[in-house]
């Protein structure tokens, strides 16, 4: 269910960028726009999880450094049939994790200093479970393209805001030029966002599930999902809006985005559907 959903609003993503295209140029512009989200996507292939490490400030570290996360992490990644990840810690008091990596050869997880004084290595199993379910999805690269043709659409939303206030493309047809380039300037970029973080929303949920089923330990993911969602509430985590979609939990608090913005989905459907989830131990 999780997967065809993703594969449907994809193509909404995909619409999207041709027709505006379309609207900014006819044929011509529906080529442009294409040819920029492929530019944009090898881009996000090879760098999206250097972008994603720089942004949050996350460091390397051996197992020398913390040997009970790499214990557990091995642990996880064995369960899921997957490579050791890459480790990385960012140093703040806001509990969260995230995942990134091309492919599950080049993956790399990183977690807070605050999620490893909160949980217990039970919880902390269950989130990397989870994180390990977004590597083995694809989850990684699937949302830095969709990033990507999201920022393509920005971009040539930016390009028709440019156009508007200096007249227009084109010679005829002035006012459906008009049309077309508040259509594309307000409506796509609005439009985007929501079908991103509705994918967002939907690989949320399977990675939760993913993440139950191979760790078989359900309950100890609804737990620390419980503790992070409150934890991240005092001590939200300093990172750029554009990054929050990666954690576990939404990182920025007070931004009282409406449900369809959001990146993640509620915590209470996603506990649960974590407990209804039968326990393998």
């Amino acid at each position: 269910m999780n997967t065809a959903k993703t594969f449907f609003l994809m193509m909404v993503m995909s619409a999207l960028l041709l027709l505006v295209g379309a609207l900014l140029g006819g044929i011509g512009g529906i080529i442009f726009a294409m040819i920029l989200a492929v530019v944009m996507n090898f881009s996000a292939y090879w760098f999206s999880d250097r972008i994603a490490l720089k942004m949050t400030h996350a460091t390397a570290i051996t197992e020398n450094d913390d040997p009970e996360l790499y214990s557990i992490v091995r642990e996880q990644a064995s369960l899921a049939g997957l490579p050791m990840p890459n480790v990385f810690l960012i140093e703040s008091d806001s509990p969260n994790a995230f995942a990134t990596g091309r492919n599950p050869a080049h993956a790399t997880v990183a977690v807070t200093t605050g999620i490893r004084r909160i949980l217990t290595r039970q919880e902390l199993g269950g989130v990397l479970a989870h994180e390990m379910a977004h590597v083995g999805n694809r989850d990684t690269l699937i949302m830095a393209m969709v990033a990507t043709v999201a920022g393509a659409i920005s971009m040539l939303a930016m390009f028709a805001q440019f156009s508007a206030m200096f007249g227009g493309m084109g010679r005829g047809g002035r006012d459906n030029n008009f049309m077309g380039l508040i259509i594309v300037a307000i409506v796509m970029p609005i439009a985007a966002g929501m079908v991103r973080a509705a994918i967002s929303r939907t690989r949320e949920f399977q990675a939760d599930a993913t993440g139950a089923h191979t760790s078989g330990d359900p309950l100890a993911l609804a737990s620390a999902l419980q503790k992070l969602e409150l934890a991240s509430q005092d001590r939200p985590l300093k990172v750029a809006e554009g990054a929050s979609h990666l954690f576990i939990v939404n990182p920025l608090r007070g931004a009282s985005m409406a449900r369809m913005f959001s990146t993640h989905p509620p915590m209470a459907e996603r506990i649960r559907r974590l407990q209804d989830i039968k326990p393998n131990y």
